[in-house]
């Protein structure tokens, strides 16, 4: 049909909290992009964290810093539906609906190393795997409320028994956990906010005196 729009071929998911979404984050997004060939990427807060002990800022706030971190980045797409449901958010869900959403594109999940090492206690981890193609950025040992300080080496995914492919980008010695630390006041002689976090999110926070205390 003339004037019809080519199907998309490559999409991308990335999920996480992204409380806040920082500097890593953003960085991560771009280099999937650009490496993995994307025609479009999801970029997907998560709802109801079924596998996160504390509870995270509300999804609203959430989002909001999501537009201000990714939004300018070509073929992205702030994606709100894991917010959006009851009960717990589950992976294997969003990339059934993104499969019937793009018929025939193949689907890439973004994640972490430390993430990847935790996969098989993942819901219906073999379903992810069946619908997606793990795409994967490596991470320093230590991703806790220290990893500002960049003295961690990488993580070892050489005993990974499940197929990946890799994303080229330098380490990055950054985690929300560090973030929300330094904002807390647990690492006040850090890095200023807008170094650790994009500069409209850094604003965005600051406005709205978010994680004022520990979390």
């Amino acid at each position: 049909m003339a004037g019809a729009r080519e199907p998309l071929r490559r999409v991308g998911m990335f999920g996480g909290a992204f409380d806040p979404p920082h500097g890593a984050h953003r960085a991560l997004a771009e280099a999937a992009l650009e490496q993995l060939q994307l025609d479009r990427l999801h970029v997907l807060p998560t709802g109801h964290a079924w596998h996160k002990s504390r509870t995270l800022l509300p999804a609203h706030h959430r989002i909001a810093m999501c537009e201000r971190a990714f939004g300018d980045l070509p073929r992205v797409r702030i994606d709100p539906r894991e917010t959006e449901r009851e009960g717990p958010s589950y992976t294997a869900d969003t990339l059934s609906e993104l499969s019937t959403e793009y018929p025939g594109a193949e689907l890439f999940l973004i994640l972490g190393a430390d993430q990847l090492l935790a996969f098989k206690t993942w819901v219906r981890w073999q379903d992810v795997l069946s619908h997606a193609t793990l795409a994967v950025a490596n991470r320093p040992t230590s991703i806790g409320p220290q990893a500002l300080l960049g003295e961690a080496p990488e993580t070892d995914l050489s005993s990974v028994d499940i197929p990946f492919v890799r994303l080229n980008m330098p380490l990055q010695h950054l985690s929300a956990t560090a973030v929300r630390a330094r904002l807390a006041g647990g690492a006040a002689d850090g890095p200023p906010l807008d170094v650790l976090v994009p500069g409209a999110v850094a604003s965005y926070i600051s406005q709205h005196h978010l994680y004022q205390t520990p979390t």
